[in-house]
């Protein structure tokens, strides 16, 4: 009975794991997109300085996905900041081949995003942040909706909560083993 329970436990570690990796050593074919450039200007005696800040989406095209936020007097140290963030967090997606399992919604701050799969060769139906973290997760067909606030930095938060939202059919099928309701 008790190897029962912790065969049952194992399969199902993808629902109580974090979904934020920590990776050590550098990812393969690891590209970065810059979403958004914010120039911030303080006024002061002498006159306004001025200040970046940078919303950067990395990925492997490959199911990894990582966001990062970087703030500097130049535009250089701050997408170098961003970059570094977004290394350090990153999120494993569910992805059934070029496109998403099923349909979701993702919410973040004031934006939400609905995110369908679609047929191949549709492409990716979507703007501004969320074609960049769809295309740096590797998803060449989907079709979105953006609602809410287009805030770049909420639009790309609540894509990617959305992302990590999907569950292929094997794993609903793991969570639903014990009571015997699987997945056709």
């Amino acid at each position: 009975m008790v190897v029962e329970e912790q065969a049952m436990n194992s399969s199902l570690d993808f629902l109580n794991e974090r979904k934020e990796l920590i990776i050590s050593e550098p990812i393969e074919n690891w590209e970065e997109k810059v979403v958004h450039i914010n120039r911030c200007a303080k006024v002061v005696k002498g006159g306004r300085r001025f200040s970046f800040s940078v919303l950067i989406v990395a990925g492997n095209k490959a199911g990894l996905i990582g966001l990062g936020l970087g703030k500097a007097k130049e535009v250089s140290d701050a997408i170098r900041k961003a970059s570094e963030n977004a290394k350090k967090r990153v999120f494993k997606i569910s992805l059934l081949n070029n496109t998403i399992p099923h349909v979701v919604t993702g919410e973040s701050g004031g934006g939400r995003v609905i995110l369908k799969p679609a047929c191949p060769g549709t492409g990716i139906i979507a703007g501004g942040g969320v074609r960049a973290v769809l295309e740096m997760v590797g998803i060449k067909d989907v079709l979105s909706k953006s609602l809410g606030a287009n805030n770049n930095l909420s639009m790309v938060r609540s894509t990617i909560n959305a992302l990590l939202q999907l569950r292929t059919k094997k794993q609903i099928n793991a969570l639903r083993a014990a009571e015997g309701d699987l997945v056709a």
